[in-house]
């Protein structure tokens, strides 16, 4: 049993696995209904711009900070941290369409890889425009932190810094060392296909488990995921699980701290540091940082940690 404890704390990186469910009578709300509710709550001065595969609500002034939030989460993952940031930084506050809204170019194909070069463009033409010296600080939510660092590593001349929040450089890496895209393929396509012939999904109570220490965390989460579409969860999901970047970990420069939750009731902290240690021990560009008292969701189990992390982050600490 102690093995499944580990793929269970390894799969909350992914937000896996998912149970499918039959349709409930509540539909998920339209992307027409999501981006009206976004606009109209706008704060003075911010603005909602709306691409192919992500919506971003800009607000603030200052430097400029982009928030990835993770599989099947909305950005209201990020509320605290906004709140944080406000008034010191120009946050660009990221919404991948289908999580909390219609998937739109989300539904099919290779999406992961679309909306890293979608963002990637959206840097270039809204924030830098021409200026080398105004990179922005990327900070990314378990599948938000692999997208931050894959722009780190295939776009470096647009990022300033990444913040990675529990994530890995390849999911099969809790299969074993041998995993490959290649061996996950199978595995890939059946949750992919599974999943998204369904109207309707909720996560199952261990995947829960491992998303919160606590109830609220845990019921928050699930509301989340409750409200995401199936289809661009499942081609999500497809594309982490057969994406390896570990050979491009060596040549990311630009600096990346990484933060790791530890439940000691779930595993000792020895081994929870052994794996992360292994995990980026080729990326010397990654600073490794442990939240204790933790699990998946940091920022909702911990937030004053994580806050005084974002904090030293923000400094270059």
């Amino acid at each position: 049993m102690k093995q499944l404890s580990i793929y269970t704390l390894f799969a909350s990186l992914a937000f896996l696995p998912l149970t499918a469910c039959a349709a409930s009578e509540t539909p998920v709300q339209s992307a027409a209904t999501q981006n009206g509710t976004a606009q109209n709550n706008l704060q003075a001065g911010a603005n909602l711009k709306e691409g192919k595969s992500f919506t971003v609500i800009t607000e603030g002034e200052g430097q400029d900070v982009i928030l990835i939030p993770g599989l099947a989460s909305p950005r209201d993952v990020w509320a605290a941290t906004r709140m944080q940031l406000s008034g010191n930084y120009r946050v660009h506050s990221v919404q991948i369409r289908g999580f909390g809204d219609a998937p739109g170019a989300n539904a099919e194909g290779r999406v992961l890889a679309s909306f890293v070069a979608e963002l990637a463009d959206y840097i270039d033409d809204e924030i830098m425009r021409g200026d080398s010296e105004k990179k922005p600080i990327i900070i990314g939510h378990s599948l938000g932190g692999f997208s931050a660092m894959q722009l780190a590593a295939k776009h470096p001349g647009l990022v300033d810094r990444t913040m990675v929040v529990d994530s890995l450089p390849f999911f099969g890496m809790i299969f074993g060392a041998g995993a490959t895209a290649q061996t996950m393929k199978p595995q890939a396509v059946m949750l992919r296909d599974m999943i998204a012939a369904q109207e309707k999904y909720t996560a199952d109570a261990r995947t829960l488990q491992s998303m919160s220490i606590s109830d609220k965390g845990r019921a928050q989460v699930a509301a989340w995921a409750e409200a995401a579409d199936p289809k661009a969860v499942a081609h999500f999901m497809y594309d982490l699980m057969t994406t390896d970047m570990r050979a491009d970990m060596p040549g990311i420069t630009v600096p990346v701290t990484m933060l790791y939750p530890l439940d000691e009731t779930v595993l000792p902290a020895e081994r929870v540091d052994t794996m992360y240690k292994a995990a980026f021990a080729n990326a010397p560009a990654v600073t490794l940082k442990r939240i204790d008292g933790s699990r998946h969701f940091i920022m909702l189990d911990q937030p004053e940690a994580f806050a005084n992390a974002l904090e030293d982050f923000l400094a270059g600490k």
